[in-house]
């Protein structure tokens, strides 16, 4: 199963923390900081473009 799916379900409140990490085979401290992983978002950003800075 998709890690950002399982963040997902514990952010809507569909599973516990515990459970969350169960399903990830993490344990609840690891998986408290990737709950906080803007990268695991359900609903990632797309990437930036960098700009040159000579323009």
């Amino acid at each position: 199963m998709d890690k950002r799916k399982v963040i997902a379900a514990y952010r809507s409140g569909t599973i516990t923390v515990l459970e969350c990490a169960q399903i990830l085979g993490l344990d609840v401290g690891h998986m408290r900081g990737l709950i906080n992983d803007p990268r695991l978002s359900a609903d990632p950003q797309p990437p930036r473009n960098p700009q040159s800075a000579g323009g």
